[in-house]
């Protein structure tokens, strides 16, 4: 069996460097299929997971010699934290390596959702038809408003682009403390006042107790009708049924969501969000680019080569 699992995608060449090393079972399919996965893990010292492999007890309980953890982005919700912590299993994300991916689809998404359809002519100008008034009515990035929920390591990557951009940011940060530096770059407020005044809400914090449905009918009816939403976080931070209502009642002028509550979505998910024109979906790839899967995958593999060439 293999020192290292690998159960989900990952860059081939920064995984080719660690083939070469030590002996690792690679398998992008494996994370769906509990009993491989179980039976791999069994003499397995490290594993490299993405977000879709489950590591809980059930699991922990199949790799009795696990060492270490190394995931390939940031969120830590399916990985049980305290059981790792428990048997002395490390649990190393790969902090900011893909912080700027992610940044770049939330300002490219909020450029679209503001210029409301005129990224969606293409089927109107090849048939022969120049409405411009029709795709002329979005507006400007710059001189509004980015609110930031959640400002740790992406959260700032992002506040940074936005005023490069050309606009004020403001964020909420439920555990930052008031002195940390991070606050020199955005003026900080509580949620209420950024869903308030934002015209571009962008969500950077974990799935918690706290944080399920965090964004409801509520926030929907406090938001400017002209403001858009962005989720590149976890899905279940907003409620889905509220953002489709707020959708098509023009309540929201646009959002983007590459995160869901049930991924991949479910015939629910289908129908509520069917036909919402100022809707955008992505299968959670906000943080998935060429540069940010080798950076990923860099960080996950120097965790994994330290780990194990520690003495035990």
């Amino acid at each position: 069996m293999a020192d290292v699992v690998i159960s989900e995608f990952m860059d081939r060449p920064t995984a080719d460097g660690l083939i070469s090393e030590y002996d690792v079972h690679w398998d992008p399919d494996l994370w769906s299929n509990r009993e491989q996965l179980f039976a791999q893990a069994a003499d397995a010292r490290a594993i490299i997971v993405r977000n879709a492999t489950q590591v809980n007890v059930e699991f922990l309980d199949a790799a009795p010699k696990l060492e270490i953890v190394a995931r390939m982005g940031v969120g830590l919700d399916n990985i049980d934290l305290d059981a790792c912590k428990a048997r002395g299993v490390e649990v190393c994300p790969s902090i900011g390596a893909n912080a700027a991916s992610v940044a770049e689809y939330v300002i490219a998404t909020a450029m679209i959702l503001l210029r409301g359809p005129a990224y969606f002519a293409t089927p109107d100008v090849v048939s022969g038809t120049w409405d411009r008034p029709k795709f002329a009515s979005g507006v400007e990035l710059g001189g509004r408003t980015m609110g930031v929920v959640g400002f740790g390591s992406i959260g700032q990557v992002v506040g940074g682009k936005a005023r490069a951009m050309g606009m004020d940011v403001i964020a909420y940060d439920a555990v930052m403390p008031d002195d940390s530096p991070a606050w020199e770059q955005a003026r900080r407020v509580d949620l209420d006042t950024l869903i308030a005044e934002a015209d571009v809400i962008s969500l950077h914090c974990p799935l918690l107790p706290q944080t399920r449905d965090l964004i409801g009918a509520e926030q929907f009816a406090r938001m400017k009708n002209s403001a858009v939403l962005i989720n590149s976080a976890r899905g279940g931070i907003v409620n889905e049924a509220a953002c489709a209502a707020a959708l098509r009642s023009g309540a929201l002028a646009g959002a983007a969501l590459d995160t869901l509550d049930v991924e991949p979505i479910n015939e629910t998910a289908c129908a509520l969000f069917s036909g919402i024109d100022n809707l955008i979906l992505t299968p959670h790839i906000a943080g998935v680019t060429q540069e940010s899967n080798r950076r990923i995958a860099e960080v996950a593999v120097a965790n994994v080569r330290r780990v194990l060439k520690a003495p035990r």
